[in-house]
């Protein structure tokens, strides 16, 4: 870790697995490669960034006159966005989350700590400001630990229901859940965050087992916490009726998701986190 020898004092006493918690997150952030200048965007600021073609609607005094002479067209100077923005966390930390449908698999909750931490890795490193729910977002590398040490929390519940304390008004949201339980809740922390000028994306992580359902003859269902449970004595006929709900409810999301403004993606944890993380971080920018 490339962490001060006060810093990786202090995340010695935090437990075994929370210093190779951020080991790893940073490096699977090492690995998007994406430079020194972190999230580079247009907007209010004094450093130069770039010259555009100036586009209808762009006011003459934006325009570089000098550059534009050059040239048979017009260019717009752009300067580097560099107010940092806030950005929230919500890990979904619900025993749905503690899931795997294989020894050799994570289990979801797993990948959704390593995807969060990772991810305010890249975004602190470009000069943002981070939290979990419930955290004030805040920037710098010392924050990292605090981070880690939230994300050792687990809820004792069956499904998790989207926190949106601590989240700034006009600033940027992340929530990262398997979305299996009521949606609801989920539609009103939406709305909440809306209200906030809050916009940002929804992460769902699901095991392989639960987006191919590969299960045939005698087999039990139950909630991981014991309070919902379904025996079958023929489990293969539920599979077209189960991948019917789960489009259903993946459309929904995709749904709510865009009727607030914000971007949706499922990943699984069978695959490499590196893609879910580089959707993330372009996500946040506005891309896809």
């Amino acid at each position: 870790m490339n962490l001060s020898l006060d810093l990786r004092g202090q995340a010695e006493t935090l437990g075994q697995s929370l210093p190779a918690l951020l080991a790893e997150a940073e490096h699977l952030a090492a690995t998007l490669m994406l430079g020194e200048h972190g999230r580079r965007r247009a907007g209010q600021g004094d450093e130069f960034w770039q010259y555009r073609p100036a586009h209808a609607g762009d006011a003459a005094r934006s325009i570089d006159w000098r550059r534009s002479a050059r040239s048979d067209a017009h260019f717009v100077r752009e300067r580097e966005w560099q107010a940092a923005q806030s950005v929230t966390i919500w890990v979904d930390a619900a025993q749905s989350m503690t899931f795997s449908g294989a020894a050799d698999r994570p289990a979801k909750l797993d990948r959704t700590r390593l995807l969060a931490l990772a991810l305010a890795v890249l975004l602190l490193r470009g000069g943002e400001r981070v939290g979990l729910s419930g955290m004030v977002p805040k920037p710098g590398r010392a924050q990292l630990l605090e981070l880690v040490a939230a994300l050792e929390a687990v809820d004792q519940a069956d499904y998790g229901v989207p926190d949106v304390t601590g989240m700034v008004s006009h600033g940027r949201a992340v929530f990262l859940s398997d979305f299996l339980g009521a949606l609801d809740p989920l539609e009103t922390a939406l709305t909440a965050a809306a209200d906030r000028g809050v916009r940002g994306l929804l992460l769902q992580v699901l095991d392989p087992a639960e987006e191919n359902f590969p299960y045939e003859g005698r087999t039990i269902f139950e909630s991981m916490q014991g309070g919902l449970r379904h025996e079958t004595q023929s489990a293969g006929d539920l599979r077209a009726r189960y991948l019917d709900r789960l489009a259903e409810r993946k459309a929904r999301l995709m749904e709510l998701a865009r009727a607030m403004g914000w971007y949706y993606h499922c990943h699984h944890s069978g695959q490499t986190a590196q893609a879910a993380l580089l959707w993330a971080y372009r996500a946040l920018e506005g891309g896809r």
